[in-house]
């Protein structure tokens, strides 16, 4: 097992980055169409194509995930991915053609990078070509420019990225989560509820100020930015319909509140995606809680795997600090 999403089999993870203007595309194939639900909490969402979510849509089943930097001008990724499936026969059989159905989300990254730079339909073409089960976390495709804490803008942030991870239970249910994590909050240890990456004391400091200290503390600005949202997708081989898996979207959302403070607001476009390949009876409410589960890890995994390209710090960065002897610092 790889402890990542491809762990579902049929799925498979491609990206492709930029990194001189600091931003990429991520896309998720599967050897046939899925169910799959959305739950948007945040309230700066960007997306394409997720009216095909909808419960009352005649789309019962999606070809690919795509999630892109670039803010609503990543969205372009999505017509390489879309030419990619057609090229192969893949999509909604409408008679004269069929269209691949391809749910999209971005994240805002244009601050951290150059902000003309932002995924093409070629780059999303190109993350096609590499998608495979292995996984790249971190700084990559979609979470290149990725980052956290950013109550006060990105003077004080960190850098956050790509994250995935499963659970396989021995009756052979597989849940998986890839999670890209561009937070405007902290992010938290949920088993010791310790900040591991987020808004620091001051743009020289490795020390945490915490988030929701601060803004206890009424230390608030009246634009914060729109530099955030945390986009996870979860898949399954369990066997649900698009109502079910919506429910496990809705379930799995849990995994942000317990890794990520704050979270869902209105400065972020926090949503999930959930899937299912349609292989193995189970209960829903298991399968949910795994999901949660899931998530948290694969955030947790995000910033420890992310590079700050010597802009910002990273995770890191912090524990390089702590571990360095006091004389040596």
């Amino acid at each position: 097992m790889l402890n990542a999403i491809t762990d579902v089999k049929g799925l498979r993870v491609g990206h492709s980055t930029d990194y001189e203007g600091y931003t990429g595309c991520t896309v998720i194939l599967f050897d046939k169409g899925v169910a799959c639900g959305i739950d948007i909490r945040g309230s700066a969402a960007g997306t394409r194509q997720v009216d095909a979510l909808g419960l009352g849509h005649v789309v019962e089943q999606i070809h690919a995930i795509v999630l892109s930097g670039g803010s609503s001008f990543g969205l372009e990724a999505t017509d390489g991915v879309m030419t990619y499936l057609e090229e192969r026969d893949i999509g909604f059989d409408v008679g004269v053609a069929k269209i691949p159905i391809t749910p999209t989300a971005v994240i805002f990254d244009l601050a951290f990078g150059k902000h003309k730079s932002r995924p093409t339909a070629e780059m999303g073409y190109e993350a096609c070509i590499n998608a495979g089960e292995a996984v790249e976390e971190g700084s990559v495709g979609a979470g290149t420019g990725a980052t956290v804490g950013k109550l006060f803008a990105l003077g004080r942030a960190m850098k956050g990225g790509v994250g995935t991870s499963s659970v396989t239970t021995p009756d052979g249910c597989v849940v998986g989560a890839l999670v890209v994590v561009n937070a405007f909050g902290d992010i938290v240890d949920n088993m010791t509820g310790r900040i591991i990456a987020g808004l620091r004391d001051s743009a020289d400091s490795l020390t945490f100020s915490g988030t929701v200290d601060c803004l206890r503390r009424g230390q608030v600005r009246k634009l914060f930015g729109i530099e955030n949202t945390t986009l996870a997708v979860v898949a399954t081989n369990a066997q649900f319909n698009k109502r079910e898996m919506t429910k496990i979207a809705q379930m799995a959302q849990g995994g942000l509140i317990k890794t990520i403070s704050p979270v869902h607001t209105t400065f972020d476009g926090d949503l999930v995606f959930a899937l299912c390949t349609g292989e193995v009876p189970a209960d829903l409410n298991r399968i949910g809680v795994l999901a949660d589960f899931v998530v948290a890890e694969a955030i947790k995994r995000a910033v420890k795997k992310a590079d700050g390209f010597g802009r910002i710090p990273a995770y890191r960065d912090v524990v390089k600090a702590v571990k360095q002897p006091a004389a040596d610092k």
